[in-house]
């Protein structure tokens, strides 16, 4: 009995002191930061800011844990009108967290993740029972490892408690808190919840031999990609990848994605040597829209190559329908074959560009009067001569590689633009497919390419030669020395 009402005396205690140091927070938040007062502190101040402030935060998400981990103790039993949740008039304990605390279910339920492993369990006799992971537990009470942290640790080792020794078990946990907390035998300071993950998943690699099978197989069943509805101009993508499969589209996104972007690059023409500082590119495209490109262009790629199976004994291919009138006015729809929703012009512009035209005439009725044949788009002997003199995308600064680049028409196809080498350029997705409102120009002088710069990057633009084929430049400093 006297252990009952200390515990509640103690949780009394615990809850004045909350709302003193709450009532006490606010006042001093609203009173020190509201007037901006912030803008004025030192930058020692602000990362000191920063750093107690992530403490507090820490000492919070043990709160918050222990409470959520209690919340689904309590909801629990086979009664369900004897639940918390349905005492609370809640359907589950998510609902009851959100209500709560005022977060969204995705934080409610991380809440839920993070308390399995050092939420107490309640014996027979109603004492205390000791967390999974009783040195986690011990370190997010000292504020030592918030909620990223625990959940990083947690996982792996949840995952494996059913298959190896209890012992093993804590010897993991007690190891990784104390990496948590800098206490560990190397007197490193603490590690971040990335850190705290990568160990985690060495520990249990270490002591779970038999749990890659099973991992396997679950992950064989949760793999997926989703594609939605056409809204707005895109269509939703949802699904979870295979961690190798991830990891070659990563490798994909890397090798169009060449290092030399965004270190800067000389606009000064071939032989010119004034001293005049050369442009930057900046690439202003978020890390979202470039992986995109990266897996349009991947697209691309795999459709042309002539290795995937065929449909109908034809590639692959994308078919995009416009109007003829509306191709050279630039005004007006595209309709992809698959996807309800037009798309822009654009659109079928590029893919006319870089893919096959094929004339059909419709009359008033809707009746098929004509087919032209199909206009292949520079055959295979012509890209490897553009791709030699070009040696990849021609815009400065973007390194794509030649095998990814598609080629534009200079002077377009629809406006007579013929299909010879001459009139042929090569041009990564992106600066394909956004050529026409990017600011960059193109002109051909003589069968060699030339660029201009948009004025936001070259206060003075001007034509300029452009390559990046390796033997070309090894025959232009032939020439200089």
């Amino acid at each position: 009995m006297s252990v009952a009402l200390g515990r509640i005396e103690g949780m009394e205690a615990l809850l004045d002191h909350l709302e003193g140091a709450i009532e006490q927070a606010r006042a001093v938040v609203i009173g020190e930061l509201g007037n901006g007062q912030i803008l004025a502190a030192s930058d020692d101040q602000v990362v000191r800011a920063l750093t107690l402030a992530a403490e507090l935060q820490r000492l919070t998400d043990a709160v918050l844990v222990e409470s959520v981990g209690e919340v689904v103790r309590r909801s629990a039993g086979p009664d369900r009108d004897l639940r918390l949740t349905a005492r609370r008039g809640c359907h589950d304990v998510s609902e009851l967290v959100q209500r709560a605390t005022r977060m969204g279910p995705a934080s409610a339920a991380r809440l839920q993740r993070g308390a399995k492993g050092v939420a107490l369990g309640e014996s027979l006799s109603g004492g205390a029972l000791p967390a999974l992971l009783p040195a986690m537990r011990s370190v997010l009470l000292e504020g030592e490892v918030g909620i990223d942290g625990l959940i990083a640790v947690s996982g792996p080792l949840e995952a494996m408690s059913q298959r190896v020794p209890l012992e093993s078990l804590r010897v993991a946990d007690a190891v990784l808190a104390a990496e948590a907390s800098g206490t560990g035998p190397d007197g490193a300071p603490p590690v971040c919840a990335d850190l705290l993950r990568v160990q985690a998943q060495a520990w249990a690699a270490a002591l779970d031999q038999d749990g890659a099978e099973p991992k396997e197989e679950q992950a064989m069943r949760m793999r997926g990609v989703t594609l939605g509805v056409a809204r707005d101009g895109v269509v939703p993508l949802r699904g979870v990848l295979l961690p190798e499969v991830a990891a070659q589209f990563q490798r994909i996104c890397d090798a169009i994605g060449s290092p030399r972007v965004g270190e800067g690059v000389s606009f000064r023409p071939e032989g010119e040597g004034d001293g005049e500082p050369g442009g930057v590119v900046d690439d202003p495209r978020t890390s979202a829209q470039k992986r995109h490109d990266a897996l349009a262009t991947a697209l691309s790629v795999a459709a042309s190559s002539a290795q995937l199976p065929t449909i109908g004994g034809a590639a692959p291919t994308l078919v995009i329908s416009v109007r003829a009138e509306d191709l050279v006015s630039d005004t007006g729809w595209a309709h992809v074959d698959g996807i309800d929703e037009p798309v822009s012009v654009r659109a079928a512009t590029h893919a006319g560009c870089a893919g096959v035209i094929q004339r059909v005439l419709l009359g008033e009725n809707g009746r098929i009067h004509r087919i032209g044949t199909e206009e292949r788009v520079f055959n295979r002997h012509q890209r490897r001569a553009i791709a030699l003199r070009d040696g990849g995308c021609i815009i400065p600064g973007c390194g794509v590689r030649a095998a990814w680049c598609e080629i534009h028409h200079v002077t377009d196809h629809a406006e007579g633009g013929p299909t010879h080498t001459d009139n042929g350029v090569l041009l990564c997705w992106n600066h394909h497919r956004f050529i026409d409102h990017g600011g960059w120009k193109i002109r051909m002088n003589r069968g060699v390419p030339e660029v201009m710069a948009p004025p936001w990057i070259e206060r003075n633009p001007r034509w300029r030669p452009v390559t990046t084929s390796r033997t070309r430049l090894l025959d232009i400093v032939g020439r200089r020395t």
